[in-house]
This record gives C-alpha cells, structure tokens and sequence, in this order.
C-alpha cells in the first residue's frame, strides 16, 4: 500500500531533530567532561547539541 500524495515530505528532507537519542547524550557529556565512567545511561540530564 503506497502513501497518499499530500502525506509525503517534499524534498525528502526532514531537517533538524530537536531531540538527540541516548548514544549521542552520552557522547556530548564525555566531550564536556560532564560524564563519569561506569555511571548508568539511564536518567542522563538534558543536554543541548551543537547548534
């Protein structure tokens, strides 16, 4: 079953995401020096990325 027409994203682009997934937290809080090792990926701390 194929999408409707008006459904489709023009361009095929969807820009930027807002929201940064685990990995990439995780990543960011070992490059500001915020993240200790072995300390759990669950509840990280709002990070904002590169903007």
């Amino acid at each position: 079953m194929s999408k409707h027409n008006s459904l489709k994203i023009s361009g095929g682009t969807t820009g930027n995401r807002s929201v940064l997934k685990r990995f990439e937290r995780v990543k960011l809080l070992k490059e500001r020096g915020l993240w200790k090792e072995g300390q759990s990926p669950l509840g990280l701390p709002k990070t904002k990325g590169e903007e």
